[in-house]
């Protein structure tokens, strides 16, 4: 069973919480963050984007970036720009997006219960992205962002969510984005002991969402930690790192679709025919198509639309891998057609979030820089739960989880 640990948050006064909530570190380049921080003074792209401070020039994985990190917050923290809990606190986050509105409660997750499989992983992580998250994380001294988990659903957990968010939460805004952020901290002890007891005894394992690299790096930087301290006791905050946590039912995948870059050789004309072999394909005109169950894609192509309907014998039902639309999609079209070998290392080929809508890949194609788009039905909680618990490892680019989870409402610290 899984931990889920109470901590003393760091968090922005309530006036000023909105104005200091950013987006994710991962969601902006240097340049976008700085015109994002423009004429804000607090908005924590200056902790989780910290080279936005410093000259264009400099490295953004150098030993400066991180200094600048901790000494952005440690100035935050002094001048009275966060407040930290005087005791252990559970904390309810909310995001209401197009009408529809998810719960996460927020606690510090296990480092041990990563390293025992029980924080189930679907995606691999690559190293110099874990050292860039391990280099916040070790100079800092907290984790900046939160890990985005789903488990599978509690009605003691949401009796517990329902009955606190009909008080009036901490903080309510909402981001030009069109996303409301609400927040609602637990403070009850007997609250607090019941959750924790739950998760123990009830929440068999916890699932990565979103934040492979943030996991990871948290993780290894608590173990890192662990090894180093010779009175080491496992209630230091270093085996814990800060999570959000989502009932699976609450959370929509998005799709995420493919642009490439020409037809390797193929007129249009003869790149159809062969799609035939596997597909079977309507001409939608100009009319856009969206893809409305699995194993439907949809096709631009010299500004026109098609349906491609995956034929039987295209995938294997009962392989948790092979069934995704994205394994259809490279194992009949990407490779034997299009010579993509590698998504994650190929230059003909992008990658574009469902959030964009149709418009981009479209915009994308007649444009001239990409010659087709694939549009793609997204993959279930429920899929990649599967995958989760077989042990594999989803292909790249396949998980778009909207709304993302704004940086700077909640910090968890390493050293209280």
């Amino acid at each position: 069973m899984s931990i889920l640990k109470p901590f003393k948050g760091i968090r922005p006064r309530p006036e000023i919480a909105e104005k200091v909530a950013a987006k994710p570190y991962d969601v902006l380049n240097s340049e976008e963050a700085r015109i994002e921080a423009e004429g804000n003074e607090i908005s924590f792209l200056h902790v989780n984007k910290p080279e936005i401070d410093l000259p264009v020039e400099v490295d953004i994985h150098s030993a400066q970036v991180y200094e600048k990190a901790k000494e952005n917050f440690n100035r935050f923290f002094k001048e009275g720009v966060f407040i930290q809990e005087q005791k252990n606190a559970y904390y309810i986050y909310a995001q209401t997006m197009f009408g529809k509105k998810q719960y996460g409660l927020v606690g510090g997750a296990s480092v041990e219960d990563y390293t025992k499989g029980i924080i189930k992983k679907h995606e691999l992580t690559r190293p110099d992205k874990e050292e860039d998250r391990m280099n916040h994380v070790r100079v800092s001294n907290i984790n900046a962002g939160p890990v985005f988990f789903a488990y599978k659903d509690n009605a003691k957990i949401d009796a517990i969510v329902t009955e606190k968010v009909k008080n009036s939460p901490e903080y309510s805004f909402t981001t030009p984005d069109g996303v409301m952020h609400e927040m609602w901290i637990i403070l009850d002890d007997k609250i607090i002991v019941e959750i924790e007891r739950i998760f123990a005894e009830e929440i068999e394992y916890i699932y990565v969402a979103d934040g492979h690299h943030r996991t990871a790096a948290a993780a290894l930087v608590g173990i890192e930690r662990r090894k180093a301290n010779p009175n080491h006791t496992g209630k230091e905050e270093y085996n814990y790192f800060l999570s959000v946590n989502f009932p699976a039912s609450q959370l929509t995948i998005i799709d995420y679709n493919r642009v490439v870059k020409d037809l390797h050789g193929y007129t249009s004309e003869g790149f159809i025919m062969e799609l035939k072999k596997d597909f079977d394909i309507e001409e939608m005109g100009e009319t856009e198509f969206k893809p409305s169950k699995l194993h439907e894609f949809s096709l631009y192509l010299n500004k026109n639309w098609y349906k491609l309907t995956a034929k039987p014998g295209t995938f294997n039902a009962n392989d948790p891998i092979g069934v995704l639309d994205v394994t259809i999609l490279t194992n009949h079209v990407l490779d034997p057609l299009l010579d993509i070998k590698d998504l994650r290392t190929s230059n003909r080929i992008d990658f574009v979030g469902g959030i964009r809508g149709l418009g981009e890949l479209k915009k994308r194609v007649d444009s001239g820089e990409m010659k087709a788009a694939f549009a793609l039905y997204p993959v279930s909680m429920e899929q990649l739960m599967n995958i989760a618990d077989n042990n594999l490892i989803m292909p790249p680019k396949v998980t778009w989880f909207e709304p993302k989870l704004r940086s700077g409402l909640i910090i968890h610290s390493l050293l209280d």
